[in-house]
């Protein structure tokens, strides 16, 4: 009898008619669920999943790679349907995924996340499409500005950076740490914390938004932005599915997936990481840290230097058969493009 009912119950979800069915998604990022783009994005992205289908779509969202894999693999654990989908920073993969690097470049991007992700997913329709043509692509989007974050004071000058062991994420980002004299420690950011507080660095460079959760509070003591409308860095990241997955939802559920993707959706994205900057900056004020902005002058110094950085980013690239100016080019025209759009200001 218990073989009969099985078999008829088997036999009736197979009956069910396409719009019918339903599905759980299983979602994996590699921060806290109380930093800036799980609080403010990939949360809320879930919720408005599961309203718009009526409840037909379940998504399930694991923080700190619950699911299994190390966040330098998230890429590979996506193609390949360990996890349905997740967050993802190709710069982790260092050289992967080359023309990704143009928008990584120093002084790239305005400080603005929302403006920088809606110039990453204008660049991203143009040259890395193939590049993500196994999975299927969400959203494409920036963090906010790059913060250089240690213990002791903060930098008054270009010369203080000379000899410090400071934490990259992505390979531009060391190769301007290389320029300015410090020692780049190439590493994801749930490793940083545990570098601090064993002194296998002196500090890093993060955004705002995700240094609470990191216990930045309490690991470093002072936080050096550099004067001007750009950033001295930025990290590219994309929101993605497993290509079959995707694939095999019922027409009417991919339209929904498809209706919180793209331009939009990108922003959205970005937009969090602005709000959570403030909140992030706020958590260390009233820690009483030192918070300093390089003066103009100093700030003028790292351009230069950033511009070194990109001149031999431009040279290595080119050599290896890519339009390295202009993949610079273009990233410069789609953040121009988008420069003062922040509706988060």
């Amino acid at each position: 009898m218990t073989r009969f009912f099985t078999a008829f119950a088997l036999a009736a979800s197979l009956a069910l008619p396409a719009s019918a069915q339903e599905v759980t998604l299983r979602f994996q990022h590699f921060v806290s669920p109380k930093s800036a783009n799980p609080k403010y994005f990939i949360e809320p992205w879930a919720e408005k999943i599961e309203a718009e289908s009526n409840g037909r779509i379940k998504v399930e969202i694991y923080p700190f790679m619950q699911l299994g894999g190390k966040p330098t693999a998230q890429y590979d654990l996506i193609r390949d349907g360990a996890i349905d989908g997740g967050w993802v920073i190709p710069g982790y993969q260092p050289g992967r995924f080359p023309e990704a690097e143009a928008l990584e470049l120093p002084f790239m991007t305005t400080k603005s996340a929302e403006e920088a992700s809606a110039a990453a997913w204008v660049y991203t329709q143009k040259h890395l499409m193939d590049d993500f043509a196994d999975v299927h692509l969400i959203a494409a989007h920036m963090h906010g500005r790059g913060i250089i974050h240690k213990k002791g004071p903060a930098l008054a000058s270009v010369e203080d950076i000379a000899g410090l062991r400071l934490r990259g994420p992505s390979r531009p980002v060391t190769l301007l740490l290389g320029k300015l004299g410090a020692t780049a420690v190439g590493m994801p950011v749930p490793a940083f914390p545990e570098a601090l507080a064993k002194g296998v660095v002196d500090g890093g460079v993060i955004p705002w938004e995700i240094a609470p959760s990191l216990k930045l509070d309490e690991l470093t003591d002072s936080h050096t932005d550099v004067s001007g409308e750009n950033s001295l860095y930025n990290l590219f990241f994309i929101w993605a599915m497993n290509k079959k997955t995707y694939e095999n939802l019922p027409e009417d559920l991919r339209a929904i997936i498809d209706a919180n993707s793209g331009m939009e959706t990108s922003r959205w994205s970005g937009r969090a990481h602005d709000i959570g900057d403030k909140d992030g900056e706020a958590v260390i004020a009233a820690a009483g840290h030192e918070m300093a902005v390089l003066d103009p002058e100093q700030t003028a110094r790292l351009q230069a230097l950033g511009a070194e950085v990109t001149e031999d980013w431009v040279t290595e690239v080119t050599a290896k058969g890519l339009d390295g100016a202009g993949l610079v080019a273009d990233a410069q025209a789609a953040m121009a493009e988008f420069a003062g759009t922040a509706s988060s200001d």
